[in-house]
């Protein structure tokens, strides 16, 4: 899969703004990350995210590391996205892509669409070839499968 954008979607049976209550709490990522690196939040990661914040993320992918991230877009109950680089001097060479989630109210829900976008990432020319797009897309998968058990109930 040779993709820049990979994107997933689902309808979740739940109004938009509880789904976007559990995204916008960084705290809370561990919990529905489908991939299983999100370890936790970072010391002075605010409660809730809002447009230019920033937060760190322990991360754990074979070996432990650190993502720092800066929210882009921020509407309520619609749209949320943050762009990662990894934390210190190497984040001037490792990182730049895009986690959006956008929130439209459908029938019978809230169809969330969940995006990896590494048109800006700087290792993007790397990641599109291979198995990464596809792991990720079934990463998401899982994201919003754990994204729906906790706001379906």
């Amino acid at each position: 899969m040779a993709a820049s954008v990979v994107s997933v979607k689902r309808v979740i049976k739940a109004p938009p703004s509880a789904i976007f209550a559990i995204i916008s709490d960084v705290s809370r990522h561990p919990e529905i990350d489908g991939s299983g690196s999100v370890v936790g939040t970072k010391p002075g990661a605010p409660q809730e995210l809002a447009l230019g914040t920033t937060f760190g993320m322990s991360m754990k992918l074979g070996l432990p590391y650190s993502m720092s991230n800066r929210v882009i877009e921020y509407e309520p109950d619609r749209r949320l996205a943050w762009q990662t680089t990894l934390s210190g001097p190497l984040g001037r060479f490792i990182g730049g892509r895009i986690w959006r989630y956008e929130l439209e109210t459908v029938d019978g829900g809230t169809k969330v669409t969940e995006t990896w976008d590494i048109t800006q990432d700087k290792q993007g020319f790397l990641l599109k070839y291979g198995p990464v797009a596809s792991q990720t897309a079934q990463s998401m998968t899982k994201t919003l499968k754990r994204l729906a058990e906790l706001t379906e109930s």
